[in-house]
């Protein structure tokens, strides 16, 4: 994933644009588009870093590895904001779930920010339903079935990010995967949310 983030600079400067690239599980930024040629001004590697939004600003989300780099960031949405913690969460999960499989003894405080991450993707889900239903039951008592479609697909990648972070959790405290069918059947309730909420609104649709 790749666009424009306003990005916290210092207290002379404030909050400037720059063009970031998520590419291999690194987060890398660049003055703008045109000078990527020129190399990135920093970078951060996704699976080292913990994902911090806020509760005030939709906007903001923050990433920050514990006492040794922060980087403050503003989308221009809460939408846009929605897409960047689904690619970043999407990344840290595939790169931690690998990393997990690899290790026998696992750090206590890797348990404790995979923990930090799912209180994340589950307050993304919140907000994505409650999105989700302000669509369905416009002022005008249609529902808007575009964003209902498009919502529906963000939700079902933020569902897929939220198992995955939840199996980690597993792995790393019981190291095994014998909640598997568990997670199974959170996927297959998840999935059946998604695809019934695409349907009725593509029904609702076809209703004179």
């Amino acid at each position: 994933m790749r666009g424009i983030l306003w990005k916290w600079t210092n207290y002379w400067k404030g909050w400037q644009t720059r063009w970031f690239i998520l590419e291999d599980g690194v987060l890398s930024y660049y003055l703008s588009l045109e000078e990527v040629s020129q190399g990135c001004k920093g970078s951060m590697k996704v699976s080292a870093c913990e994902i911090i939004i806020s509760q005030l600003d939709h906007t903001r989300m923050d990433l920050v590895i514990p006492g040794e780099k922060y980087i403050y960031l503003k989308a221009s949405s809460s939408q846009e904001r929605q897409q960047w913690l689904i690619a970043l969460g999407s990344a840290k999960a595939h790169l931690c779930s690998k990393h997990i499989c690899d290790q026998d003894n696992v750090p206590p405080d890797e348990l404790k920010s995979k923990k930090s991450e799912l209180k994340l993707y589950c307050d993304l889900l919140m907000q994505q339903v409650h999105q989700i239903k302000s669509f369905a039951n416009m002022e005008n008592g249609e529902p808007d079935v575009q964003k209902l479609v498009e919502s529906s697909k963000t939700l079902e990648v933020t569902c897929d990010t939220f198992i995955h972070t939840l199996e980690d959790i597993m792995k790393l405290k019981y190291n095994c995967d014998t909640k598997s069918i568990i997670l199974s059947c959170f996927q297959f309730v998840f999935q059946f949310i998604t695809k019934s909420t695409i349907t009725y609104s593509r029904q609702d649709s076809k209703d004179p």
